[in-house]
């Protein structure tokens, strides 16, 4: 019997969006055997600029999961007392989940930097990525004209005819810096706690 899957969905999250949330229930209705999704914010100690803190962020994830079915939010990156690789989170995942087998969802834009990723050899032969193709990508001529993503080819699966939400956090940042409706473009339980954290 086939194991089922649960698919990790890492980012920063400043503000979660509804592209992120049409992206991960789309996961869970069209990639066979996923069960759940977990979303895992990075931390603060990701050096990125503007980032809310870990709680703020986390706390909107965590609403949103409560809603939606399938939906899960984890604090492993935000508890570690470093920035982990992500090796080393989807380890820890597949610790506390050993029933299940843990795939990794991410973008062309990554995937085309993988091989410079700590130990991405290790990952490749131990998890799966569920692939998202960003831009005028294409899944299959990102590996091929990769010598290193060739070897591994079973471990990816193309997310196919997925509905894309061109969105991204810093427009919905900028657009309540200018005090501008945000209406639709986050969750709505969310909108309220959006613009306090970003205003």
């Amino acid at each position: 019997m086939e194991k089922k899957i649960i698919a990790v969905f890492g980012g920063s999250f400043n503000p979660p969006t509804v592209a992120h949330l049409n992206l991960a229930k789309q996961i869970l209705e069209k990639v066979e055997n996923v069960v759940k999704v977990i979303f895992v914010p990075v931390s603060t100690k990701y050096n990125k600029r503007g980032l809310a803190s870990d709680e703020e962020r986390f706390d909107m994830l965590k609403t949103i999961c409560n809603i939606e079915k399938g939906l899960e939010v984890s604090s492993i990156e935000l508890e570690s007392t470093r920035q982990l690789y992500t090796i080393e989170t989807l380890e820890k995942i597949k610790e506390q989940n050993p029933e299940n087998d843990i795939y990794f969802v991410l973008g062309t834009d990554n995937l085309k930097e993988l091989e410079t990723w700590y130990t991405a050899d290790k990952l490749l032969e131990n998890y799966k990525l569920i692939v998202l193709e960003r831009d005028n990508d294409n899944m299959e001529s990102v590996i091929e004209n990769n010598r290193f993503l060739k070897n591994y080819k079973k471990s990816f699966v193309k997310l196919n005819n997925i509905e894309k939400i061109e969105l991204s956090a810093s427009y919905i940042r900028e657009l309540i810096k200018t005090k501008e409706s945000i209406s639709g473009l986050v969750p709505k339980q969310i909108e309220d706690k959006v613009i306090e954290i970003y205003k």
